[in-house]
């Protein structure tokens, strides 16, 4: 049961669905819940999370997209908000290395989770590397602080919402609109110094050549407040978030697709009509939450006549799909660590294939996931759960033989420069693409993420909460500000629940404080 703690009232009467239970979803689900509204999420697929799926099966459990816990605080925040304390709900280890990195030359590195054991690694490659990794990290952590204080805990959505005190204070953050990786070699000459402080962006959906650098910040979140892994994986996450708002009263309906949105007519009709099924018929809301990408709500469950902004959708930068393979294997892989990532020498390469020439990348950098060596719930004694993600160009073609002819590529690439070979180990094989992405959850050319995070896709050049030409209709999620992220998407949907509040009111949810303490 829910820990007693007083909604504010605000919505009271307001019955608002919530379209999609991804990590937005809940969130907007919860924060509207809270505010007193009546809210009904609908949710297309068996269980809520989104892109944070899992397979159980023979007793394995294996999250099928985000699987990073960074930015405890966000989460620690998120349920403070309603009274309630992560450890609740699910619990965390700490990885201790970080993760490791797997050069295609043979060379390797297990990034420590103490600043002296990580000076040592960046003192190896580079005399002096040390000391600026220190500044580096110093600098990062300051732009997170700045960042977050800034320009994500508060909701800037607008153009108008950067125009303020805070905003022109900040004016020292400027010369982080260079792209990342001419801010990084500011830093380090290393090549593969810089890929250690660049892979970050990876989270984010772009690339060191098309990301402004003050995402730097991203190496305060792993370096600094360090990588955790929830036991049960990400699913776990999901389902504490999933319990609270039920906790809340939020109505939550999985196996629930909604086929149509009807805005309220100009005369008497004052209410969406939600249309789901095939045979669940359709609900009458005064609002209604997309956590569905906005693009298919415009294209497809929006009538005709509604948000035509296809010339917008066009001429986005779409953040990269990915090819994933999900496998259950026999016996233990010794010597693979929690996470690892397998970089070639120079991977710019692959950038290009992704953001400049879409293609399949000849020589791949990727991400192998084994969380079966940190949590023994996620797979049967004797076996490991292995996720395997390679970035790709969304919209490639995805036909049988070309994912058959480059899962082989990434078992062979395995073999050779991480070190296993399991292929006759294997006792269940899954795997996911750009039609998958495009199938199950109506991703535009089969992103895996959303938008890329490029200087003219970042905060309020984002798609705003509120929709476009449509009344009382809100978007939340990874496509929105602050963006593409489990935190960032928890914090959108406290965004889009404040931008109903204040239609509905005239004033916003009264923030929670932000916890200053971290776990480090």
């Amino acid at each position: 049961m829910r820990d007693e703690h007083p909604r504010n009232g605000s919505l009271t009467g307001e019955e608002i669905a919530v379209v999609g239970a991804g990590f937005g979803g809940l969130s907007a689900a919860c924060h509207l819940a809270d505010a007193g509204a009546d809210v009904t999420v609908l949710e297309r697929h068996d269980h809520p999370g989104g892109y944070a799926g899992r397979i159980e099966r023979d007793g394995f459990r294996i999250d099928t997209g985000p699987s990073w816990y960074l930015m405890p605080e966000v989460f620690d925040r998120f349920f403070e908000r309603f009274g309630r304390k992560t450890e609740e709900f699910y619990e965390l280890t700490e990885l201790d290395p970080l993760y490791d990195v797997r050069w295609k030359d043979g060379d390797r590195v297990r990034m420590p989770a103490d600043r002296d054991g990580q000076k040592a690694v960046f003192e190896s490659y580079e005399t002096g590397a040390g000391d600026r990794l220190e500044d580096y990290l110093t600098d990062a952590a300051e732009t997170y602080e700045l960042g977050m204080e800034r320009f994500v805990y508060p909701s800037r959505s607008r153009l108008r919402d950067m125009l303020d005190v805070d905003i022109l204070k900040s004016a020292r953050a400027f010369p982080l609109l260079r792209t990342m990786d001419d801010y990084v070699g500011s830093y380090f000459d290393h090549p593969k110094l810089r890929q250690l402080a660049e892979y970050k962006l990876v989270f984010l959906g772009g690339s060191p050549y098309n990301t402004p650098a003050i995402y730097t910040l991203m190496s305060h979140v792993d370096m600094n407040l360090g990588v955790y892994h929830p036991t049960g994986g990400i699913a776990s996450v999901v389902d504490g978030i999933a319990e609270l708002a039920t906790d809340l009263g939020v109505d939550l309906r999985t196996g629930c697709p909604v086929t149509g949105i009807e805005p309220p007519g100009p005369v008497d009709d004052d209410r969406f009509d939600v249309e789901t099924g095939p045979g669940e018929g359709s609900g009458r809301f005064d609002r209604v939450v997309a956590n569905a990408p906005p693009p298919h709500v415009e294209r497809e469950l929006l009538p005709d006549a509604y948000g035509d902004r296809e010339a917008f959708w066009e001429s986005s930068t779409y953040a990269p799909s990915a090819f994933l393979l999900y496998f259950g294997v026999e016996g233990s892989l010794d010597g693979v660590g929690h996470h690892t990532l397998v970089f070639p020498t120079d991977w710019e390469s692959h950038f290009e294939t992704i953001f400049d020439d879409p293609e399949w990348p000849e020589d791949p950098s990727y991400y192998v996931h084994v969380p079966s060596r940190t949590d023994d719930t996620v797979a049967p004694d004797g076996h490991e759960a292995v996720f395997v993600l390679v970035p790709i160009a969304p919209g490639l073609d995805d036909d049988p033989e070309t994912r058959r002819v480059f899962r082989d590529r990434v078992l062979d690439d395995l073999a050779e420069d991480v070190g296993i070979e399991f292929r006759d180990r294997i006792v269940f094989e899954e795997s996911a693409c750009v039609s998958e992405f495009e199938a199950r959850f109506d991703a535009p050319e089969g992103t895996a993420l959303a938008l890329s995070h490029t200087l003219d896709q970042t905060g309020p050049m984002r798609p705003a909460h509120r929709a476009p030409d449509v009344d009382d209709l809100y978007y939340v999620g990874a496509y929105t500000n602050p963006g593409i992220g489990m935190p960032m998407c928890l914090l959108s949907g406290e965004h889009a629940a404040e931008a109903v509040v204040e239609d509905a009111t005239g004033s916003g949810i009264v923030p929670s404080v932000v916890p200053t303490s971290t776990r480090r």
